[in-house]
């Protein structure tokens, strides 16, 4: 990547069902400790999720007001290493990091230019191939509901689900759109 990517080294490749994934390497200095270990490893764990946004400023709010997650940081990325990173001439990305206390971080890629993305259709199903939700985990899944439908979230499930004993653990669940019409499954443990 440029240098004012932080000389963070990238690629993006395909999973069998055609679903982006992306392979950063952070250089000394940059990233979390946790991504500098010594070892043999190949892989380490996850950083981020990365989803691409309409606009990052009602996507900030609704991550960072009903969610309760802090922006980690922000930067505008652009030119030949972009453009060859995703695959998209003319790229110019707004991107944003934010996250809680622990877990995987979620990133916003606001496309500034070519503002040509399309839109998640409307009739999208848990079970369509494209299909992507961030889950995330609460103490509390009432006040979390109450603080979603506070922000005018939609919700794809009828409110609180209660889950089978069975079902990973997950205790009460509901699933949420953003404004970008990105799915969050939340839960609050057993």
């Amino acid at each position: 990547m440029e240098p004012r990517c932080g000389r963070i080294k990238a690629f993006y490749f395909k999973d069998p069902d055609g679903n982006h994934l992306e392979i950063l390497q952070f250089p000394p200095g940059r990233g979390a400790a946790r991504w500098h270990a010594p070892g043999d490893e190949l892989f380490l764990g996850i950083d981020h999720t990365a989803i691409v946004v309409r606009d990052t400023l009602p996507e900030r709010g609704f991550f960072e007001g009903a969610l309760g997650l802090e922006v980690h940081g922000s930067s505008e990325n652009h030119g030949i290493e972009q453009e060859r990173l995703n695959n998209v001439f003319g790229a110019r990305l707004l991107i944003t990091s934010l996250g809680a206390a622990a877990g995987p971080a979620v990133e916003f890629l606001d496309y500034l230019a070519p503002a040509t993305g399309r839109p998640t259709p409307l009739d999208t199903q848990a079970n369509d191939l494209w299909y992507w939700h961030v889950t995330m985990t609460t103490p509390d899944i009432a006040a979390l509901e109450t603080r979603l439908s506070a922000a005018g979230a939609r919700f794809v499930s009828a409110g609180i689900v209660e889950m089978p004993a069975d079902a990973l653990g997950l205790g009460r669940a509901l699933l949420a759109l953003s404004p970008s019409g990105h799915a969050i499954l939340a839960f609050q443990p057993r």
